[in-house]
Order: structure tokens, then C-alpha cells, then sequence
């Protein structure tokens, strides 16, 4: 049976006070055991209401759980999704404020900036040509739920990651901006370094073997509920590296090679 309107309201409330309190709320999925990837999305677009009403402004999308390692560990076939707000943004060199967050990790991601609507069944070349560039990220997640039950020790399921904004908390902009035509984006990888060590590597293609073939789901998705991808959105197309601990102090260092750089520091 879905969740009624009172439970939305309930789990997507305690996700918003869980955010600005910087303490986190047990898992949705221990509290609501009926929930379902329809329930999930359904808080998550409350929450994002709440945000909305409270002054911020949607600015873009992230795709998330876009790798085969990620999805075997949530038992899980498909993506899921986020919403990016305009208080999520910071540039390459910044210094990251950690009192903003509860427990900070990065992702390195390949990020376009929309310059044509998308709706509905689209193409690889359609994504392309509404594609204004492409350029190099690094996502911060936060999540406000635990990640384990300490009664029932049962784990956070893929309905918790979904209903708290895919976990989704900032996102680093590398400054240089390219042609996605001129890139094999499966080709474009970093080495990604924390204080001056190489945490992880990956390739473009560890996102669904294509970071094209994320936003073309997205794009099915949200036609799904009468929504779009709009001129002017950022979107993060997945992450091909596992996340990394971002603590008070480490400095990282996300080289692209042709593709640009992303550094910054957590204080």
C-alpha cells in the first residue's frame, strides 16, 4: 500500500529539520517498511518543495547509482536521481565550509550545462546537440539518514538514498568549458587525489558505459511526471569513482588531463 500524504509529509519534514540541524533521522525504510521507489520519489519532491518555499532555486539535476558496483550493493538495475539547488555550488579552489555538512565524501562526475529543453524519448545525438559544454565536477554527498538501524541493524536501501535528495549535498565546478563533441566522454577520466595521494581513478565509461545514456534515462524519467530538462540546468551525470571521505582539512585534486581539473579544500 503507498504512503499516504500525512507519511510523505512526515519523512520529508524530518529530511528538511535533518539538514539544517546537521543531525541525521533513522532510516525511512525501518520506519515506513511499506515504502517503494514511487514513495521515495514522492518525499523527495516534498522536500523539494520545502526548498523551493524556503528561497532556493532548482538549478539542475544529478544522476546517482550509475555504476554496476553501486547498483549490485543496493540490489538495484536502475538509476535514481536528485535535484541540484542554487546554494549547492562552489568553483574549483574554493574552500568548502564543513560545518554546512553532517559527514562530507566527493564523487568526480562529467557535468553539462543545458542549452536546449529535453522531453521525453531522447536520442544520444539529441542530448548532444541541447548540450551548450561539458565540464569537470566534483559532487559532494551528505546523507541525513543513518546508515544502519541500530535496533534492527538492517542497512539504508536505495528508498532512503532516494527520498534524501539522492544524497546529494554540493557540487565543485572545474572552469573549463568543452565541446562534448570533441570528447569520447567514455574515454575522459581523472585521477583524483587527497592531499597529494591517489585515492581513485576512472573512465567515463564506468557510468552506465556512457554518461549520455544517464541523461537520456533522466530525461524518460521525469516526462514520466510532466517535467523537463530546461536551457540553462547543470546536470551530473554519475559518478565513476567510489565516493571518497572528505574530512575538516584534506585538499584534493581531480585531474582530467585535457579534459580541465577541480581542486579545493575542506575547512
Amino acid at each position: 500500500m503507498p504512503l499516504t500524504e500525512n507519511q510523505i509529509e512526515v519523512a520529508a519534514e524530518s529530511l528538511f529539520q535533518a539538514e539544517i540541524s546537521r543531525k541525521r533521522i533513522g532510516l525511512l525504510s525501518v520506519q515506513f517498511p511499506e515504502i517503494d521507489m514511487e514513495d521515495a520519489y514522492k518525499i523527495q519532491a516534498a522536500l523539494v518543495k520545502k526548498k523551493i518555499n524556503s528561497g532556493l532555486k532548482l538549478e539542475g539535476w544529478k544522476i546517482g547509482l550509475t555504476s554496476k558496483a553501486m547498483q549490485d550493493a543496493l540490489k538495484i538495475d536502475i538509476p535514481d536521481s536528485g535535484i541540484l539547488f542554487d546554494n549547492m555550488f562552489f568553483e574549483s579552489g574554493d574552500e568548502i565550509p564543513t560545518e554546512r555538512f553532517i559527514q562530507t565524501r566527493i564523487e568526480a562526475e562529467i557535468a553539462f550545462c543545458m542549452k536546449g529543453p529535453l522531453a521525453g524519448e531522447v536520442s544520444r545525438e539529441e542530448v548532444l546537440q541541447a548540450t551548450d559544454y561539458v565540464f569537470p565536477s566534483l559532487e559532494i554527498l551528505d546523507t541525513r539518514i543513518f546508515r544502519k538501524d541500530e535496533n534492527t541493524g538492517k542497512m539504508r536501501t536505495v528508498f532512503d538514498t532516494i527520498s534524501d535528495n539522492a544524497a546529494n549535498a554540493g557540487v565543485i565546478s572545474g572552469v573549463q568549458k568543452n565541446d562534448p563533441q570533441k570528447f569520447d566522454l567514455r574515454r575522459v577520466g581523472s585521477i583524483v587525489m587527497r592531499n597529494n595521494e591517489v585515492e581513485e581513478t576512472g573512465l567515463g565509461a564506468g557510468v552506465l558505459n556512457d554518461p549520455i545514456t544517464g541523461i537520456i534515462w533522466l530525461v524518460k524519467r521525469l516526462s514520466e511526471y510532466n517535467q523537463k530538462i530546461s536551457p540553462g540546468e547543470i546536470i551530473l551525470s554519475g559518478s565513476f569513482i567510489r565516493p571518497i571521505e572528505a574530512r575538516k582539512g584534506d585538499e584534493f585534486y581531480a585531474d582530467f588531463g585535457d579534459f580541465g581539473f577541480v581542486e579545493c579544500k575542506f575547512n
